[in-house]
């Protein structure tokens, strides 16, 4: 299951890397503006989703993807977002 994230993120980590790649993530990258604005947009399709109980796996999956261009775009590695998750649960234990 989170294999697929961590390909998500190699893949993200590949565009930022690649220079002249037209892809959209690479765009997204590009312009931290715009990272921003998709991720508030994407959440906003999620909220409403959930109050409509339509379409809410496609809509989150938009928003881990968008937020994980943002935070790669913001120099935030997932790593250290995950490290301090864990640090979270143990201090809850």
């Amino acid at each position: 299951m989170f294999k697929s994230l961590e390909e998500l993120v190699n893949i993200i980590r590949e565009r930022k890397n690649s220079g002249t790649s037209k892809s959209y993530t690479h765009k997204l990258l590009s312009n931290q503006k715009m990272c921003i604005s998709k991720v508030n947009e994407e959440i906003s399709e999620l909220i409403e989703a959930i109050e409509k109980n339509d379409n809410q796996t496609h809509e989150a999956a938009d928003v881990l993807y968008h937020l994980l261009v943002l935070l790669e775009n913001s120099g935030i590695k997932i790593e250290d977002v995950m490290e301090e998750l864990k640090k979270r649960q143990n201090a809850v234990r």
